[in-house]
């Protein structure tokens, strides 16, 4: 970008005064970090975990995801120190290791994965008013997508015009949102009741799941939750320190972790896991109501919408800065390298809100909207994050970067070696059952990579390359991802593929929520 400060001042940047470069201290990297972490999901777990597990199981869970997450946290921070040339985001690292193409599926898979978890927000927007208002329903009304299209492109309007006009929306997005968090844990500490706690150690009376099966079952929910650990690596390039990176990622990391895991055990000293389980979205708000009557429930709800709307501002930059990054890397189409006068990447984030509101629109077909996007947005998360965590293994294995350092390699082999193989449980993962009756689609329809989702990658891969019409006046034999090829060929089918894309996942995820 020409004039960064622009684009960025969203999330608070700090100018340099001598060379006018924007730059982003350890505490505004940090902050960033623990933004993108705590937005829809945190609001939703005591029912989530109602629904899949007991205490035991609900422990086991946090403790696999804590490492394994902390793992890949700290290869952010290992890869920030031994790449600081890459500075684009969690798909250059692919593109570093194992080429174009995977480079390019990396940030195809985030920026996709972003899309629906933008349209999670809005579901659970629709379904929290809908706890007052019923026209609302569960999110997935027509009188909800009505209400959502129209405040998508509102923040649309807001952005084309220059993100510097929402950079006052940090500070009150992130109060409203640790706030409520903070009340209910103070709340629940004192309602605390430790016999119900025990009696729901391992599910409660009647609940015949294994243990394992109950952990299996929490996964995408527990990757839903730390989307965002890559916040600062998105933004390194604003760093003061290319050091700064990991540090922030790791402190964001543990202060979310905490959070999580007293906004889930907490609520099993409350109410049987049954009754958790049937809590509607936000489950946070039904569990403060039980305690102290009804304004607790409005005063979770009023903090989740306003926390909602700052991190749907946050993903929409976040999902429009990908591709535009990544065409600048010759790995997307040349044309979404653009930015407006104001200096926003305009044609990214069209083709952003588009698949947005086309993922919306599908929700009106879902019984369990939330649950759908939800688990599609963590499995399509979980591609870039194994790619990152395998390029820092295959540093430590081929020994780059480390010729001057060879007591840390060891080390930080193991630290790459385990979050490598925790993405890849956690996208084999079994779902959650989103409600009774529904099917359990399990690891055939819930692989890390489905067919589905490779074939539709290919697909545009090959268009953009000039596999599918042929090379014709495209030209650019022998290149890459040749941009006037692309020019030719996918600037007119480009987003007729990409919604064919998110089809196929959307018809492959859907078979578990019983879709009428």
């Amino acid at each position: 970008m020409a004039t960064e400060q622009n684009y960025g001042s969203a999330i608070d940047p700090v100018y340099g005064t001598e060379t006018g470069k924007q730059t982003l201290s350890v505490w505004a990297l940090t902050a960033l970090v623990v933004g993108s972490m705590v937005g829809a999901g945190i609001f939703t777990l005591p029912s989530a975990f109602g629904r899949a597990t007991g205490v035991v199981g609900g422990l086991i869970a946090w403790a696999i995801a804590g490492v394994g997450m902390l793992m890949l946290a700290f290869v952010f921070q290992n890869l920030a120190q031994r790449k600081p040339e890459l500075d684009s985001g969690v798909f250059i690292y692919a593109k570093a290791g194992f080429g174009n193409y995977l480079g390019f599926l990396a940030a195809l898979a985030f920026w996709s994965g972003t899309c629906v978890g933008n349209v999670s927000y809005f579901v659970l927007i629709s379904s929290t008013l809908g706890a007052f208002f019923p026209i609302f329903g569960d999110g997935n009304t027509v009188q909800a997508i009505i209400v959502s299209s129209v405040i998508i492109w509102l923040f649309h309007t807001m952005i084309m015009r220059g993100v510097q006009t929402a950079a006052g929306l940090n500070t009150i997005v992130t109060i409203a949102k640790i706030v409520p968090i903070l009340v209910f844990i103070f709340v629940l500490l004192f309602a605390f009741n430790p016999d119900v706690f025990m009696a729901n150690l391992l599910g409660g009376q009647g609940y015949e799941e294994s243990i394992w099966s109950q952990v299996r079952s929490t996964m995408l929910v527990t990757v839903f939750v730390f989307i965002g650990i890559e916040g600062a690596s998105i933004y390194s390039r604003y760093a003061e320190k290319r050091s700064d990176v990991g540090l922030a990622t790791v402190l964001g990391f543990v202060g979310v972790l905490c959070l999580l895991v007293l906004v889930t055990m907490l609520p099993f000293g409350l109410m049987p896991r049954a009754e958790l389980a049937e809590l509607r979205n936000p489950s946070m708000a039904g569990a403060l109501e039980a305690v102290v009557g009804r304004w607790g429930s409005i005063f979770v709800s009023v903090g989740l919408l306003i926390s909602v709307l700052g991190a749907f501002l946050a993903w929409t930059l976040f999902a429009a800065e990908v591709p535009f990054m990544a065409a600048k890397s010759n790995l997307m189409p040349s044309f979404l390298n653009h930015e407006n006068a104001q200096k926003v990447p305009s044609r990214s984030l069209w083709m952003t809100n588009i698949v947005v509101q086309g993922f919306l629109i599908i929700t009106l077909f879902a019984q369990n909207a939330f649950d759908l996007a939800l688990e599609l947005t963590s499995a399509m998360s979980l591609i870039p994050y194994l790619l990152v965590a395998a390029f820092a293994l295959k540093l430590t294995i081929t020994r780059e970067t480390y010729e001057t350092d060879a007591r840390s390699r060891t080390s930080e082999m193991i630290v790459s070696l385990v979050a490598t193989a925790y993405a890849i449980h956690a996208g084999g993962g079994r779902p959650r059952q989103a409600a009774a009756g529904s099917t359990d689609f399990g690891s055939r329809h819930n692989s890390l990579f489905p067919g589905s989702a490779r074939a539709g990658a290919e697909n545009i891969w090959l268009l953009g390359t000039g596999g599918v019409y042929g090379d014709g006046d495209c030209g650019a034999d022998g290149a890459v991802w040749p941009h006037d090829r692309i020019d030719c060929n996918l600037r007119r089918s480009i987003l007729l593929h990409l919604f064919g894309f998110a089809g196929l996942q959307v018809s492959k995820f859907s078979r578990s929520h019983a879709l009428p």
